[in-house]
């Protein structure tokens, strides 16, 4: 979910260094969160071991584990090599710890930004959901039903983040990243969201992705430097053919 002007402004009131540092000692636990569902991708230079980028990809729970005959009808994780690996309980409780020394003290200011994009992904409204991670699970069904004009159960995979570190733009790491997510969903059979800031939508476009809606907002009135845009795009799956 892109969040981009919004996170931004939201903190302002830190340096860019000292919230990666906060973020850093918060990030371990988000990767054990929903790790039935979620999905992990880095890009690596192979000859430096350079991290170059990273995505985060959510997949239906339907979709999250595959049954063979040979898994005596325990279901396997679906991608499995994205998965995370759980850790110990030991461990869990000082990954625990380190979230809980962060500051996270987020300026609120400009959340009425927000409300667009949420009557976008969520046009019936939901007022209690305040979560994020309330929220995701249904916004994927309305948007679809915004889309198609229909109250569909349509399942979708979600690119949830997608980043380049600022030296390896521009080489290709973004399309690298998609596109391998892309051939997971296409093994699970799966159409795919991605809500997306203006750098990333010709990416997403040259991929096949459709764009369906756009938001154009002006963040002038909570310090902002004027227009951004929100992008929420689709990729379906080509219908295969007839037996």
């Amino acid at each position: 979910m892109a969040r981009g002007a919004h996170s931004r402004l939201e903190w302002r009131h830190r340096t860019l260094d000292y919230h990666i540092s906060q973020v850093a000692l918060r990030y371990p636990r988000t990767l054990q969160r929903n790790r039935a569902t979620a999905r992990h991708q880095k890009a690596v230079d192979t000859a430096t071991g350079e991290i170059l980028g990273y995505a985060r990809w959510s997949i239906p729970e339907s979709h999250a584990t595959i049954t063979t005959a040979e898994s005596d009808g325990n279901g396997t994780p679906a991608w499995p090599e994205a998965v995370i690996p759980a850790v110990s309980a030991e461990e869990e409780t000082e990954i625990n710890r380190m979230a809980a020394t962060a500051v996270w003290d987020p300026d609120l200011t400009s959340d009425p930004l927000l409300d667009g994009m949420r009557k976008i992904q969520d046009p019936r409204g939901h007022p209690g959901l305040q979560d994020v991670h309330e929220y995701k699970p249904i916004l994927l069904t309305l948007l679809t039903s915004l889309i198609e004009g229909a109250d569909t159960e349509t399942k979708r995979a979600e690119l949830e983040y997608l980043a380049v570190h600022p030296r390896h733009q521009r080489r290709g790491v973004a399309t690298a990243l998609v596109r391998s997510g892309m051939r997971q969903a296409e093994k699970l059979d799966l159409d795919i969201y991605v809500h997306a800031m203006k750098p990333g939508v010709l990416v997403y476009q040259r991929l096949g992705f459709r764009l369906e809606r756009e938001l154009i907002q002006d963040d002038t009135e909570y310090g902002g430097p004027g227009l951004f845009g929100d992008y929420f795009l689709i990729y379906k799956q080509p219908a295969k053919p007839a037996n």
